[in-house]
């Protein structure tokens, strides 16, 4: 790590952007306080899919998404539920969701999105050479498909990405069951992006937290974010529950508690909570090799760890600690229709982890230095794709705030474009 001494940094949120930040940031000198309102074992990304995912290069707000948000928005079983609410927030979400999902703002988002998820890929690549090891493979991952109204739109997809130069295969039926000896599968074909990779995120998680401790950070858990001090332009402190920490720069990430934390900061960054469910299952009899989405389904399965996690669901509603039952059997009644060998049970509330994906109104994270208060560096709204976009976003408020060329073009993620 640098010795250079830069200032001091205090970072508000211990999640994957809060750790990488906090680790690129001491690798070029600078001293950090990493704040978090709870114990770092129950963020967001924890139980995630652990998907490296270049092929997401269209935002969540896509033309498409509006129709079929419409048709399951009132199944609770379903990919996508908004929880009837009148919830204000909520309204002024949508309306913004619906007003960016245009194929225009999806055609000028892919190469920016790409750029972001090749750069961590690349992240995660030299984390991995210095010494990490969190089961990072690049198998890629497959697009399964059971219809050709899917599979048609899934090709679609897959030949824009080609365009975008990413590594992608159209694979047939007997094709992908190649690519999988160990299990029978029922589907018609698959897209096999294979730019894809995959990781196992509890060793991630772990690893990078120790890595910020060892080099010096201080980490203060279980401390809520009461207010700030703000003086000519600047973050002075951040007062909290266990104290106030003054830093020459100030980075809020704060995954779905965002808009809260901005708001007492006077700015307005849009976010709601899209909660997801996981759980683990054996991986033994019928072994997955390789990750992969099922994609009427919106279920994401990725073996890691000896074991196999399934994923998904958006359920769009206030953060509350709730498990909807209904949205879980959604997911394992999904799993025999493309895997029939597969015999999984409702797993046990005990067992079934639950997170909150902070989702922009237009799909694209926040990103960069606020206009209004000249210390803070935002860093935010990432969705389903925390975990793809951690190693880029550190690294990125490490150069913003050593005032460095940025290694990604960050316009389109203007944390105020709201205000």
């Amino acid at each position: 790590m640098n010795t250079a001494y830069k200032g001091n940094a205090t970072i508000i949120g211990g999640g994957i952007m809060g750790l990488t930040s906090a680790y690129y940031l001491l690798k070029s000198g600078w001293k950090i306080t990493l704040i978090d309102k709870g114990d770092l074992a129950d963020n967001c990304s924890q139980g995630n899919a652990g998907m490296i995912v270049p092929s997401h290069f269209i935002p969540l707000a896509a033309p498409g998404m509006i129709s079929k948000g419409i048709k399951w928005m009132f199944n609770s079983r379903s990919p996508f539920y908004v929880k009837p609410s009148l919830d204000l927030s909520l309204l002024s979400w949508g309306l913004k969701f619906m007003k960016s999902a245009t194929p225009a703002n999806v055609e000028r988002a892919a190469p920016f999105l790409r750029d972001y998820h090749l750069l961590s890929k690349q992240l995660y690549e030299d984390l991995a050479r210095d010494g990490f090891d969190f089961g990072m493979e690049n198998k890629g991952i497959l697009m399964l498909y059971k219809t050709e109204k899917a599979g048609e739109e899934e090709i679609h997809v897959a030949k824009d990405g080609q365009k975008l130069g990413l590594e992608i295969e159209m694979l047939s039926k007997e094709q992908v069951q190649a690519i999988e000896p160990g299990i029978k599968l029922d589907v018609m074909g698959a897209v096999h992006y294979q730019c894809d990779a995959h990781l196992y995120p509890s060793a991630l998680f772990s690893q990078l937290l120790n890595a910020v401790k060892s080099n010096g950070a201080e980490v203060v858990t279980s401390a809520e974010v009461l207010n700030y001090e703000i003086r000519n332009g600047e973050i002075k402190k951040v007062n909290t529950s266990k104290g106030s920490y003054e830093g020459d720069i100030v980075i809020m990430t704060g995954g779905s508690w965002l808009p809260q934390l901005s708001r007492m900061a006077g700015l307005s960054i849009p976010v709601m909570p899209g909660k997801g469910y996981s759980f683990m299952e054996p991986n033994a009899e019928h072994p997955i090799r390789t990750p992969a989405l099922l994609i009427e389904a919106r279920v994401a399965v990725t073996p890691m760890n000896g074991q196999v996690r399934f994923g998904g669901t958006m359920e769009l509603a206030a953060v509350n600690d709730q498990i909807n039952l209904n949205r879980v059997e959604g997911i394992v009644h999904s799993i025999p229709k493309y895997y029939p060998e597969l015999n999984v049970k409702m797993p046990a509330k005990e067992n079934i982890w639950y997170g909150f994906r902070p989702c922009s109104p237009d799909g694209l994270p926040y990103l960069g230095y606020s206009s209004k208060l000249k210390n803070l560096i935002v860093a935010g709204g990432h969705g389903m794709m925390g975990i793809s976009l951690g190693p880029a976003t550190g690294k990125v408020v490490s150069e913003l705030a050593n005032r460095h060329s940025l290694s990604l073009n960050i316009e389109l993620y203007n944390p105020e474009r709201y205000n």
